[in-house]
């Protein structure tokens, strides 16, 4: 059997098997989007790494050093926010080819200090080596979050209403715009590539809702609306229904695919990298807490559907047809080259 047969979250499945040797004090090992474990009676300690590969992750010539090291802490601290988390620490490991120059690596550590002082993130370390060919950054983050208040994918129940804290499928389309090598030639697609190679955390987002009473499973959308949901579908043994014109898309998609020939449902769908949060909120509190979260950010918290007890994934349109959502965000091992 092949990587691109089970893809990589079930390789991650496969791999986790065995990993977990000392269970005393681990709340969540492998399979959310940070390890958590007790450090003191009151606090969680939260641990994420993400890897971002050259001509993998990114393409060197189509990025500046500033916003490939602003991405890759923002992908980390993205994964603390689904966590409910505060970023604390973060540890910089990078793997450098002959060919990079070093003002573009002081421009990836500028792009790093510049988010992380906005979070107050210390960057405490790391490692540097030589890479033959690609440049490889890989980086560490420490946070921490009351043990009452931790988010995880596993806590969604039936009749919960599942809400983003953000518009969704702009990241594809910055993608479409680099592979492609079309010309940002207006402003709403340059504010597209922006949400490709510059997204932002939603760090103060996750810490709102991680101290509502009611919210209860959580998610980051680095895989894309169908696969991140999916992941807390079956780590929560239940299905999910979308509506189609519920699901937030900000102008500037509309337009580009207007221009492009593109369904923006369906680039919501399958796009990965916004890093806005996905959750579900008990019934009961979803109004109010939706309320004070446009309250507190001044934007909308976006109702886009309910957990079913079925364990299946329906998007319901609004003349009430209604179709089968298959998970189709990125996935390293299946992905092919250029999607």
């Amino acid at each position: 059997m092949s990587l691109k047969e089970i893809g990589e979250f079930g390789f991650i499945k496969k791999i986790s098997r065995g990993c977990l040797i000392r269970p005393e004090n681990i709340v969540k090992a492998i399979g959310d989007d940070a390890a958590a474990f007790r450090s003191d009676p009151d606090q969680l300690a939260l641990i994420t790494t993400d890897l971002l590969v050259e001509r993998i992750h990114f393409l060197r010539d189509a990025i500046s050093g500033f916003d490939l090291g602003y991405k890759s802490l923002a992908v980390n601290l993205s994964d603390i926010a689904a966590m409910g988390g505060t970023a604390r620490e973060a540890f910089v490991s990078i793997a450098i080819p002959d060919d990079c120059q070093l003002n573009y690596l002081d421009d990836i550590y500028d792009g790093i200090k510049d988010l992380a002082a906005e979070f107050d993130v210390n960057v405490l370390g790391g490692d540097t080596t030589r890479s033959k060919i690609d440049l490889i950054i890989n980086i560490v983050v420490q946070g921490i979050v009351p043990s009452t208040e931790l988010l995880c994918r596993d806590a969604a129940r039936p009749s919960d209403v599942i809400y983003s804290t953000g518009f969704l499928g702009d990241s594809k389309a910055g993608l479409h715009l680099i592979l492609n090598q079309i010309t940002a030639d207006a402003e709403g697609l340059t504010s597209l590539l922006k949400a490709h190679n510059r997204p932002y955390p939603h760090l103060n987002e996750g810490r709102f809702l991680a101290r509502q009473p009611g919210v209860r499973a959580a998610i980051d959308t680095s895989d894309g609306l169908s696969s991140d949901l999916g992941h807390i579908a079956e780590e929560s043994k239940v299905g999910a229904r979308l509506y189609a014109d519920k699901i937030p898309i900000s102008p500037n998609l509309r337009d580009f695919c207007d221009r492009f020939g593109f369904d923006p449902v369906d680039y919501a769908l399958s796009g990965g990298e916004d890093y806005t949060l996905l959750c579900t909120i008990s019934p009961e509190r979803a109004e109010e807490i939706a309320n004070a979260f446009e309250k507190e950010f001044k934007r909308p918290l976006f109702a886009i559907g309910e957990i079913t007890v079925a364990k299946q994934f329906t998007l319901i349109y609004p003349d009430g047809r209604t179709k089968p959502i298959a998970p189709t965000g990125w996935d390293h091992f299946k992905a092919k080259e250029n999607e």
